[in-house]
């Protein structure tokens, strides 16, 4: 059943986003339009497909036994798993980018864009970070599997690209913003960074005795971050770098 359902939503996004792209294209439609043909997709294949369920439903430790023979990745939501889209673009290449910065400070190991998955709190329970900062003792601790559990350090860490969103309601915007805050902030990750390209704006969050403090950096502002104290980038490097 498992499986069905992941061939199912691989040929779903497949054949509608190819579709949708080609009519998009077509009618000069901007990016950030294009972009959420793309998330209007998703929500139709989680709203829809999703009832679609297995048999039993999974612990995140029968997860990580899970092969179907695939690359696809997947989120655990109550038990179900969701496939999870591919990364665009622009937020890889701003990741990408951001990683290439950051390795003059710290061992460019453990720095990962769009490769490690993370355990978290709540529903879903991982999560797929744009950049995420490795601790040295994870090299060895995820060298069979690159993901980090529950029972590991968080990661010093993680990175989100905003994709585009209609308004402050839209699930884009709330998944970066809302969801996956929370979740790091209950994971404990000391610095969680929010990259918005359509706000022009990079947040930075500090865990503070348990809790993120927020501060938003505009583009000709310098970046301060714990991590990395001796980093000189303004936001709007780091927004222009897609």
């Amino acid at each position: 059943m498992l499986l069905e359902v992941s061939i199912e939503a691989s040929e779903f996004f497949s054949r509608h986003t190819r579709a949708k792209m080609k009519q998009e294209v077509s009618t000069n439609v901007t990016y950030a339009q294009l972009c959420c043909t793309w998330v209007a997709l998703g929500r139709y294949y989680r709203t829809e497909r999703k009832m679609t369920h297995t048999p039993v439903k999974l612990t995140f430790e029968q997860y990580l036994e899970y092969d179907d023979g695939t690359d696809n990745r997947y989120e655990v939501f109550d038990g179900e798993l969701i496939p999870v889209p591919p990364e665009s673009g622009i937020n890889g290449w701003i990741a990408l980018w951001l990683m290439y910065q950051l390795a003059q400070f710290v061992n460019p190991q453990l720095i990962r864009p769009n490769a490690y998955e993370l355990q978290v709190p709540g529903n879903p329970q991982n999560r797929y970070p744009d950049l995420v900062v490795l601790r040295e003792e994870h090299l060895a601790q995820t060298a069979n599997r690159q993901t980090i559990t529950l029972n590991m350090a968080p990661p010093q860490f993680v990175a989100e690209v905003v994709s585009p969103y209609r308004n402050h309601d839209d699930e884009n915007y709330q998944l970066d913003y809302i969801d996956k805050r929370q979740q790091y902030e209950r994971r404990g990750i000391p610095e969680y960074w929010i990259i918005d390209p359509q706000a022009q704006l990079v947040t930075v969050l500090l865990l503070v005795n348990g809790s993120y403090q927020a501060t938003e950096f505009t583009p000709h502002q310098r970046i301060v971050s714990w991590t990395f104290p001796e980093l000189e980038l303004t936001a709007e490097q780091i927004l222009q770098a897609g």
